[in-house]
């Protein structure tokens, strides 16, 4: 339930609504303002990556897992609400708003993976963070439906918002701090964390550093769990960038109105939820290292049309019973987006299924803490990468091509790890 209730600040928020707001109303201009973007994803990444490690840690030894999922979902929630107000021009109010609610969103991810050892059997963990990934895009849809339907298509928008000062856009931030709010309460209610051998509250912090400082010595007993998370470094960094710059793309290169952009974020949401649905079976039946690899195949081939698809007609298309069909470069776009929502949902899902195979017990908030630090620890090279090739070449094509690097580098990576010995490894 906790992936149905923040995944629409994902949605909206960082990859399609209010990012490509960012860029063409709050910046100077949309190449200055993909390069903003680019820095509060970078400053995101660069927090998230100190704090997760040593949190996780903290959590684990005092018991407090569910109380930071909390806290960090109250954190998200504020910066959401926080987004509504920031007028054209005021880049850095804007800016600060995003990022806290973009640390709170990314933090309580760490809390909340954390729980799925507990509720899931080692065998059905796959499908389980399947369920999960499937049922958060289900809420990304729904939000983007009624943001649509409430605020963007409407003459006269709920609450006669004015069109004329963007109220009926920065509105579906404070929809998704409502959704979120509402939605995470569940969790919080029916969700029982496990039992831990809880430290002497004096000695939390200390026995938390110690703690961390023992995992990097012993680091070598956990070798395929390494080589697993220095190759999510770089395909998930791929992935970050994709979706922290998709809708801005889409906007800047091919010209989608808002209307397109929330229409082409409905038929991301419904393809990333059935491939994260039906490839969760997958996972349990090939395993979480072929099915993120599968899926990294696909990413690669959707970010290859999205980077060459030229922004003009290329050819009419005679088809039975319909017509004349002039396909252009933006048809291909869509099909781009079309894979990128098959294969996206699937390949988080299977990083984090195949992350809890590979952790001891009694570890998991630590070693989500990590997992986080893998996704994060670079993940502001993807972004900054972007915004400085942006900028430098006065075009969002030559920035979004870092995608298809990280993507190649993190699949060829993950080619030396041993899935079996992975888990053999967290038995021990």
């Amino acid at each position: 339930m906790y992936d149905f209730a923040n995944q629409p600040f994902t949605t909206l928020v960082v990859t399609f609504i209010y990012g490509t707001f960012f860029t063409q109303v709050i910046a100077e201009n949309e190449i200055v303002g993909t390069m903003l973007w680019s820095r509060g994803i970078t400053i995101t990444a660069i927090l998230v990556a100190i704090l997760s490690p040593i949190m996780g840690a903290v959590a684990d030894r005092g018991g407090y897992r569910k109380l930071y999922l909390i806290f960090w979902t109250i954190i998200c929630i504020l910066g959401s609400f926080l987004l509504y107000f920031p007028q054209p021009g005021q880049v850095v109010f804007a800016l600060i708003a995003f990022i806290i609610g973009n640390v709170g969103f990314e933090m309580g991810g760490v809390f909340c993976n954390a729980f799925l050892p507990d509720i899931a059997p080692k065998e059905k963990i796959g499908r389980v963070s399947g369920y999960g990934w499937s049922f958060g895009y289900v809420g990304g849809l729904i939000a983007l439906i009624l943001g649509l339907v409430l605020f963007i298509n409407p003459e006269v928008p709920l609450f006669n918002l004015s069109k004329e000062t963007y109220e009926h856009i920065r509105a579906t931030n404070i929809m998704v701090a409502i959704w979120f709010a509402v939605f995470c309460i569940p969790t919080f209610i029916f969700v029982r964390q496990g039992r831990v051998d809880i430290s002497e509250k004096g000695m939390v912090v200390k026995d938390s550093i110690a703690q961390l400082r023992n995992t990097f010595k012993n680091i070598r007993q956990y070798k395929e769990l390494t080589r697993f998370l220095i190759a999510r470094l770089f395909y998930n960094d791929g992935l970050i960038t994709v979706f922290a710059f998709g809708g801005i793309y889409a906007a800047g290169t091919f010209g989608f109105t808002m209307q397109e952009i929330f229409l082409f974020a409905i038929i991301l949401n419904i393809t990333a939820g059935l491939g994260a649905f039906l490839l969760g079976f997958l996972d349990d039946v090939i395993g979480g290292k072929r099915t993120i690899q599968i899926s990294n195949i696909g990413l690669i081939i959707a970010a290859l049309i999205a980077v060459f698809s030229p922004n003009r007609d290329l050819f009419e298309l005679s088809v039975p019973f319909v017509g004349q069909l002039i396909i252009t470069g933006k048809t291909f776009f869509w099909l781009a987006g079309i894979l990128i929502g098959i294969f996206s949902g699937p390949n988080q899902s299977a990083s984090r299924s195949l992350m809890a195979r590979f952790i001891p017990k009694q570890k998991e908030n630590e070693f989500f803490g990590f997992f986080a630090f893998s996704g994060k620890a670079t993940a502001f090279a993807g972004p900054f990468l972007l915004g400085y090739l942006t900028l430098a070449f006065g075009s969002q094509r030559y920035g979004i091509a870092v995608v298809l690097a990280f993507l190649v580098i993190g699949s060829l990576l993950l080619r030396s790890v041993d899935e079996k010995a992975g888990m053999e490894a967290a038995e021990t």
